[in-house]
């Protein structure tokens, strides 16, 4: 008797724990640690991340009245202007190029608001910032937006997209009430901007330039010098396996198929990726929808950076540096500008400055005056073998410099330039004063 009392607690036991495990097994919730995975690539935030409409915008606006020119690159007036676009509805996009007997007439003619971007802008990438009603509209670029005020009075407005690159115009329209609204708050009061003149530089292309002196400020900056090591785990696949060698003034970051060198001397991050398939075949908006997303997913944009230029041939989009008054940047070395160049999949080169003008020295600002349009223009066509048809462009803006005096720190002068046979160069106040400095 004793010895079956024994089998019947041994069994109640193993059938107890047999439950007890059964239960556990059912309602146990592992608590694993989050496993480090040698090939997953952390998100590196530089800085902000910006969206299209920050980095797509124009730098310039003409109200053309009665043969007068006014016009303003402020960037708060054109950022009014923008916003205000951004709230119309633009509707029946279609191609309009046959139609246009003068596309010189249609964007400069009496009537016209001309808004410029600096570069051609895809509209499938712009149609982010504008409400296009059609969910399908013709693929195209444009480099301008033309508000024809001549048509206040009629059922709808119009509104051009026009190409002066590849002469192309697309038109579009507007409710009538958005078109008189823009009429009263903006082109009648188009007077109250400095006035320009025209300079016909060919058949097809017409710069203007101010009529009168401008003043403007010098800047000085101290930079803050970037992270290489952000930059190192933000664009390598594998920062792991990535190779750190130095040798001042610059730092060289390798792995098996990519290299990023950090020169501190001349403030050039250049990030090379040679093994990419090189047949690119996107379109003109995948490449610049890619080219800023790409420095969206590590917070490039550490400066107030746009886009300024596309070429589909070399598959490369350039990004450059404005200051926050509106005036474009430029630099002989590179550091004003985020260049990118993409093979089919991948990014193939990333040039770009590895600081940023973070604080300005408020002590240092002056206030300097910069010619006339007129005698700028004057200097250009003074040089030898001077072809107005290869003049592209004329602008004041700013040149980058390290200051003589000091030199950590970096000074931003006011100074005219232009693009002439697709090469930008600077006109100095040395010039302008006598000193012949020419194309070559």
């Amino acid at each position: 008797m004793r010895y079956e009392n024994i089998k019947s607690g041994i069994l109640t036991f193993l059938v107890l724990v047999s439950i007890l495990l059964t239960w556990n097994l059912w309602t146990y919730q592992p608590n694993y640690k989050t496993m480090e995975n040698g090939s997953y690539v952390k998100e590196v935030t530089v800085s902000e991340k910006q969206e299209v409409q920050k980095i797509v915008r124009p730098d310039q606006v003409f109200y053309h009245v009665k043969g007068q020119h006014y016009g303003t690159n402020n960037t708060d007036e054109i950022e009014k202007i923008s916003k205000e676009l951004s709230r119309w509805a633009f509707f029946d996009v279609k191609r309009y190029t046959s139609e246009v007997r003068n596309i010189k007439d249609l964007t400069h003619g009496s009537g016209s608001t001309e808004i410029i971007f600096p570069g051609e802008v895809p509209i499938e990438l712009y149609r982010s910032v504008l409400n296009i009603e059609a969910k399908k509209i013709p693929s195209f670029n444009f480099n301008r937006i033309i508000i024809n005020v001549g048509n206040s009075d009629k059922e709808n407005g119009i509104v051009y997209f026009v190409s002066t690159e590849d002469q192309q115009v697309y038109i579009s329209h507007v409710s009538s009430a958005n078109l008189t609204e823009f009429i009263r708050d903006y082109y009648k009061k188009a007077a109250h901007y400095p006035r320009y003149f025209a300079y016909e530089a060919s058949e097809w292309r017409t710069i203007f330039l101010p009529e009168t002196e401008t003043e403007m400020t010098t800047y000085k900056y101290l930079p803050v010098t970037l992270d290489s090591e952000e930059f190192k785990d933000a664009l390598f696949s594998d920062p792991s396996f990535v190779q750190k060698s130095s040798v001042p003034p610059v730092e060289e970051y390798t792995s098996d198929s990519s290299k990023m060198t950090v020169n501190f001397e001349s403030n050039v991050l250049r990030y090379v990726n040679p093994t990419v398939e090189e047949n690119y075949v996107n379109s003109s908006y995948d490449l610049v929808k890619r080219s800023i997303d790409f420095v969206n997913e590590h917070g490039g944009w550490t400066d107030p950076y746009r886009y300024v230029y596309k070429n589909e041939f070399t598959h490369s989009v350039t990004f450059r540096l404005y200051n926050t008054e509106g005036y474009p940047v430029f630099n002989g070395n590179g550091i004003s500008e985020i260049s990118e160049v993409w093979g089919r999949d991948e990014i193939n080169k990333y040039i770009r400055p590895n600081i940023a003008l973070e604080l300005p020295l408020t002590t240092e600002m002056k206030k300097v005056t910069r010619p006339s349009g007129h005698d700028a223009l004057k200097f250009i066509q003074n040089k030898k073998n001077f072809k107005p048809s290869l003049l592209e462009e004329m602008v004041l803006g700013y040149s980058l410099e390290r200051d003589t005096d000091e030199n950590k720190l970096i000074v931003l002068e006011p100074a005219w330039f232009y693009r002439y046979g697709e090469t930008w160069g600077q006109i100095t106040m040395e010039d302008l004063g006598g000193l012949q400095h020419g194309l070559e």
